[in-house]
């Protein structure tokens, strides 16, 4: 597989989320991976250092306010990195939770365009980036006292698998405002974990389809 490249007829590759979820297919897959990296449908591989350590990767950064425990709107910074060359890419966002969509840099893109919930790349050359703010309807309460922050899925799509991506998540919240109590998936080889009183951070490298989430409680006062 490792030497495959698409079928000319896939030209519009997407990505699309729900606090953000993506789904990138590479233009080429002439990389050096052997099966024992790729994942196939239902699968999810965790690896402790990457196979393919100079290919795509995802970081966001969420902002968590006091007003978001009872709105759910959280702010999003989040970029796209070391993207596969593509003729066009699309990025699409739950329209039922994003509120405000804003490209904030590109390079290597031909154009970017914010198309209703949607932003959509052409001419996308080899380690291409592009960052984008949001605004997201992304938490959930669970309780009175207790909320939970989907992720994903996050996903890098190669024909009927999925290739090795890398994402760093970071959370942000006031300092003393909420604790970590849980995450899905739990800290483990390919997954880092860190808490701090102000926020969390999540390092991921896997390949598959992975949904993550972090159970969130307040801090009595």
């Amino acid at each position: 597989m490792a030497s495959r490249t698409l079928p000319s007829t896939v030209l519009r590759p997407r990505l699309s989320a729900g606090l953000l979820c993506l789904a990138l297919w590479p233009a080429t897959a002439a990389l050096a991976l052997g099966f024992e990296d790729l994942a196939l449908e239902g699968q999810i591989k965790f690896f402790s250092s990457r196979p393919d350590p100079q290919a795509y990767r995802y970081e966001s950064r969420v902002r968590i306010s006091e007003d978001s425990l009872s709105s759910g709107l959280v702010g999003l910074s989040t970029c796209h990195q070391a993207l596969d060359p593509n003729a066009r890419i699309m990025i699409a966002f739950n329209p039922e939770r994003v509120r405000h969509i804003a490209i904030t840099s590109t390079q290597g893109v031909g154009q970017a365009d914010v198309v209703g919930h949607r932003v959509e790349l052409s001419d996308v050359q080899r380690g291409g980036s592009i960052c984008i703010d949001l605004v997201s309807r992304a938490l959930e309460r669970t309780s009175e006292q207790g909320w939970r922050l989907h992720a994903g899925p996050l996903m890098r799509r190669y024909l009927d698998g999925y290739l090795p991506m890398e994402a760093s998540l970071s959370f942000q919240w006031p300092d003393g405002l909420l604790r970590l109590s849980r995450t899905q998936p739990a800290a483990q080889p390919g997954v880092q974990v860190t808490a701090r009183r102000d926020g969390a951070r999540m390092n991921l490298v896997f390949a598959g389809r992975l949904s993550a989430t972090l159970d969130l409680e307040a801090v009595p006062r």
